[in-house]
């Protein structure tokens, strides 16, 4: 199914379109991956790492905020909970050149909950409100917000609808659902990915109950026949890890789900384009490393991919000549 030239009515026709999104995933999409990402699709809308106020505003800020300006559409993932200290985090966002703001209502890490960050706001509608107030009166980019279905504690379908009408009074018209309750205690952040069930019928019911909206479904999702799929009830989709361990799927993104019929970016071809990337990496100090960690999926599915893959993860710290190495890697993916 193509998308339509119309905008729904809740989206300005400077949004991002949210139509297949790749998830903020912290210490993976940091803006090395992103660039490996765009050169794969160049209508996904990319996130980063979440990053939180206090790092931002008592941190290194250019460092956080860096990224490339091929990465655009570009949505900066934010984490906290006192309205003007994200107000003030969200400026800087726009003041960077990101194409959006996204409120992290989904993390259910101890470290983060003990700062009222994340998933645990699920239990503070009206302060979720006033954090999305403040935002959308500091800026003029869209402000949106990634949550759960629900809480340990705080998981009936009313509550949900509670958090989202809430939230929607204070202007937010984007919502990326992740289809699982969070359990805030007993549950690592892995297993709370795995162990609570997925419920699409529940987002399914969300996006019935608030068809103004635009709702974005996260949660499980590993191909392009799923995401479509999906499409025919969400207004978009979200990839995580299916993305960053098989990132050769966003290849066909462009033309299965955005009707794109620029030919297909080889895997070959996305690592020769990934090189002087890299060469200028390495020409700052940086380590190799630091990139290609983010490349190892390109190797599944065909013989020489194991190989691959220890040559970027394993070899590339004994060697010193590390773009010698990437070349020989490379080689391997000729013809694929």
């Amino acid at each position: 199914m193509l998308p339509t030239t119309e905008l729904p009515a809740h989206r300005l026709s400077s949004d991002p379109s949210r139509r297949f999104s790749v998830a903020p995933m912290m210490d993976w999409t940091d803006r090395h991956c992103r660039f490996f990402l765009r050169l794969l699709s160049k209508n996904a809308l990319l996130y980063t790492e979440m990053v939180t106020t206090g790092a931002l505003l008592h941190g290194d800020t250019e460092r956080f905020l860096r990224h490339d300006e091929t990465e655009h559409p570009l949505a900066l993932q934010l984490g906290g909970s006192n309205p003007a200290d994200l107000a003030a985090s969200a400026r800087l966002a726009q003041a960077a050149g990101y194409d959006e703001v996204n409120l992290n209502v989904g993390c259910p890490s101890d470290r983060v909950q003990n700062n009222m960050i994340g998933a645990v706001l699920m239990g503070h509608p009206q302060l979720v409100a006033d954090c999305v107030k403040a935002m959308r009166d500091a800026v003029s980019i869209p402000v949106t917000v990634k949550h759960r279905i629900g809480i340990n504690g705080r998981d009936s379908y009313e509550q949900l609808c509670e958090f989202v009408g809430t939230v929607r009074d204070a202007g937010c018209t984007s919502f990326t659902v992740h289809a699982r309750i969070a359990i805030l205690e007993g549950l690592s952040p892995k297993e709370n990915r795995d162990i609570p069930p997925l419920r699409y019928d529940i987002a399914a019911e969300l996006k019935q109950d608030f068809p103004g909206l635009e709702i974005i479904l996260n949660g499980g999702i590993k191909t392009l026949e799923q995401c479509k799929e999906h499409l025919n009830t969400f207004d978009g989709v979200m990839l995580g890890r299916e993305a960053y361990h098989n990132p050769y799927l966003l290849a066909d993104v462009d033309r299965e789900l955005f009707g794109d019929t620029a030919p297909q970016i080889t895997r070959a071809g996305a690592l020769a384009l990934m090189r002087p990337y890299i060469e200028a990496h390495l020409n700052e100090g940086g380590s190799m490393h630091h990139i290609t960690r983010h490349v190892l999926g390109l190797g599944t599915g065909f013989p020489g991919a194991r190989k691959f893959r220890q040559m970027l993860s394993v070899d590339i710290h004994k060697t010193d000549d590390p773009l010698g190495l990437l070349d020989r890697a490379g080689e391997l993916l000729e013809g694929r």
